[in-house]
């Protein structure tokens, strides 16, 4: 499978970015992931539903399925949190995972870049990052590519030679 990474700061547009590639992609015929690091104090679950009462009291994993959809939660508690190739494990077989977040992953990552953003960018310290994509006029010693065009940031992710592919 191919694993390429949407980086960047906070605010700088990657969901939005992964909205427009997610329907670009599969448009192509294409099964699509997506793994997401979010902060740490995040949680899908809420006080009183079952599922938390069971994870509050003590399961380690809930698993809630309907006929539309299924979720495991898995607690971690002492545990350190997976490394991105363990988490890769745990999808079902697809062609293309996105990667949102991990920015020190060794994945090949687009990073999403707006001079408005105040932050510095990431491809002068990231040897992970292989193109911009902004809408912004600025120089990078990697390729440039136009923000608001998914079409194009898909070709490119899609053949790019140091894409990662996994069993």
């Amino acid at each position: 499978m191919i694993v390429f990474g949407i980086a960047g700061w906070s605010g700088s547009g990657k969901t939005t970015l992964l909205e427009k590639l997610i329907p670009e992609l599969t448009a192509r015929r294409l099964r699509v992931s997506v793994v997401k690091h979010a902060h740490h104090g995040f949680d899908l679950d809420r006080p009183g539903k079952d599922s938390y009462r069971h994870r509050e009291a003590g399961a380690t994993q809930v698993l809630m399925l309907s006929g539309r959809r299924w979720v495991l939660m898995h607690e971690l508690r002492d545990d350190p949190e997976p490394t991105l190739d363990e988490q890769l494990r745990l999808l079902a077989p697809c062609d293309v995972v996105l990667i949102e977040g991990f920015k020190a992953a060794a994945v090949p990552k687009v990073e999403v870049f707006r001079v408005a953003n105040g932050k510095p960018p990431l491809w002068p310290d990231s040897p992970h990052v292989v193109a911009v994509a902004t809408a912004d006029a600025i120089e990078a010693a990697v390729p440039i590519l136009p923000l608001d065009h998914a079409a194009a940031i898909a070709d490119f992710m899609l053949s790019h030679p140091g894409t990662r592919r996994s069993p």
